[in-house]
């Protein structure tokens, strides 16, 4: 048998390793699609508080219509940054319900804090979207609360404006809620997603965060907050604040 050459023997080894390396992804490949199916149904035995099955809500109305908020910029809005924190809770409620017994508490800690900046992220973004697509004139009842509480509509305003100028440039909230501790109506800042009023409930919703704003006015907070006011569907915050007042 005449001797194997140099050449031969690399083809042989390039050969082999080209088999064992197929061979190999071939296993690695169905072993990840078994992976990815137990993992699918896992999640659908896991209790409902960890199945992570939020769905994204359509906006309330049509992004053309908007006064001086562009289509780009509400239909961005929706899809990445609300979408985007809808599906990220969908993925950390599962990790939160698989984590072994024995996980360390920090582990723990880190998911829940995560969990609670998706779930706000996504209930407040809903607030949001919801009272957007009116035409901006204040009426109703809630004109009259208002007044109640801050004297007159204009000075109640101004303290709305004000407090989103506070967060401009940075990332937050500003919530006008219903106080159920002293029965009036407040506005409040929320520097980002873990910040609110213990039992309130949000009637207008502003959000703050740069993505709100900068497609169409940059830096330009100011010109943003005008435009907010524009759309503001006042027959909503009408019916959360009579959802929300104490019946008697």
């Amino acid at each position: 048998m005449d001797q194997m050459t140099r050449r031969e023997a690399l083809g042989m080894l390039i050969t082999g390793s080209l088999t064992g390396a197929l061979i190999s992804f071939t296993k690695g490949g169905k072993a990840m699609a078994e992976d990815i199916q137990q993992s699918g149904s896992s999640s659908l035995q896991l209790a409902p508080a960890y199945r992570g099955a939020h769905q994204v809500k359509p906006l309330p109305f049509d992004p053309t219509k908007l006064k001086g908020l562009s289509e780009k910029l509400i239909t961005s809005h929706h899809q990445n940054n609300y979408g985007g924190a809808v599906r990220r809770l969908n993925q950390i409620q599962p990790q939160i319900g698989s984590l072994p017994k024995d996980a360390a508490p920090y582990q723990m800690g880190s998911l829940k804090r995560e969990e609670l900046i998706a779930t706000n992220s996504m209930i407040l973004h809903e607030f949001y979207f919801g009272n957007l697509g009116g035409d901006g004139k204040a009426s109703g009842t809630i004109v009259d609360v208002i007044k109640a509480h801050y004297g007159t509509f204009e000075a109640w305003e101004h303290d709305f404006r004000l407090s989103g100028l506070s967060l401009a440039g940075g990332s937050g909230w500003v919530i006008m809620s219903y106080n159920p501790r002293d029965n009036a109506v407040h506005n409040y800042w929320a520097w980002d997603h873990t910040h609110s009023l213990a039992w309130g409930a949000p009637l207008l919703v502003m959000d703050m965060y740069e993505h709100s704003y900068h497609l169409d006015y940059g830096a330009n907070a100011r010109g943003y907050i005008d435009a907010f006011f524009q759309n503001i569907n006042w027959d909503e915050v009408n019916r959360r604040a009579e959802a929300a007042r104490p019946r008697k």
